[in-house]
C-alpha cells in the first residue's frame, strides 16, 4: 500500500524570499557572463596570436620561395652562358652546319618564346634550350620553338631549323626522348661541351 510522504520543513513564500532567489540568481547570471567574456577575450587573443603567426609563417615562406626562384634563375643563366660560350668559342661547326652568326636571348614578335641561343647561317637556323637541369617535361616546349620561330623572324622560314637541349646534368630516360624526336643532345662532360647529333631530325 502506497503511503503519501508528508512534506515537512518547506519554507512559507515570502515577498523577502522571492528578492533573495532573484538576487541569487543575478549573481549567478553575471558570473556566468562574465566567464564568457573573459573566454571570449582569451579566443580573440588565441585568434589574434594564430593570425600573426600564419602571417610571419607566411611571410617567410614567400622568402624562401623568392631565394629559390632566385636560385633557379641564377642557375639558368649560369647554364645559358656556359653553354652560350661553348658555342661561341668553338669553331661554329655544329649539327653538321657552320654557323657564321651566334644570338642569345632573342625574343619572338609574334608569340611571347624566347630563343635561348640562336645559330644561323644562309640555310639553316639552330635553336638550342639551355637548363640548369633538364627533364622529360621540357621536350614539348623544346619542339614548339621550330614552329614559333618562323612565325616569329619569317625571314628564316625556308630555313632548315635543327633543335637542341643543353642541360648541366642528363638522365636516361630524357635522352631517349631527345634521340626520338630528333633534338641534339648537348652535355656537360668533365670540362667539355660533348654534341650528340647523330639522331638530329630538320624541322
Amino acid at each position: 500500500m502506497w503511503r503519501m510522504k508528508s512534506k515537512k520543513n518547506v519554507e512559507p513564500v515570502t515577498p523577502e524570499s522571492v528578492w533573495a532567489l532573484v538576487r541569487e540568481l543575478a549573481v549567478k547570471q553575471e558570473a556566468n557572463e562574465r566567464f564568457l567574456t573573459e573566454r571570449q577575450a582569451e579566443t580573440d587573443r588565441l585568434i589574434k596570436e594564430t593570425g600573426l603567426q600564419m602571417k610571419e609563417t607566411d611571410r617567410q615562406m614567400k622568402k624562401v620561395f623568392q631565394k629559390m626562384g632566385s636560385w633557379d634563375y641564377n642557375h639558368g643563366c649560369f647554364a645559358e652562358e656556359y653553354f652560350f660560350n661553348s658555342f661561341e668559342n668553338g669553331k661554329n661547326n655544329f649539327f653538321g652546319e657552320k654557323f657564321d652568326k651566334i644570338m642569345k636571348n632573342k625574343g619572338g614578335v609574334e608569340t611571347d618564346d624566347e630563343y635561348d641561343i640562336l645559330l644561323i647561317n644562309g640555310q639553316a637556323v639552330g635553336i638550342v634550350e639551355t637548363k640548369f637541369k633538364a627533364h622529360v617535361n621540357d621536350i614539348p616546349k623544346v619542339l614548339k620553338k621550330a614552329n614559333t620561330f618562323r612565325l616569329n623572324f619569317p625571314k628564316y622560314e625556308n630555313h632548315k631549323v635543327y633543335l637542341g637541349l643543353a642541360s648541366m646534368a642528363f638522365y636516361p630516360k630524357l635522352e631517349e626522348e631527345c634521340v626520338k624526336q630528333g633534338i641534339a643532345i648537348i652535355k656537360q662532360v668533365g670540362d667539355s661541351v660533348i654534341i650528340n647529333d647523330k639522331h638530329l631530325k630538320a624541322f
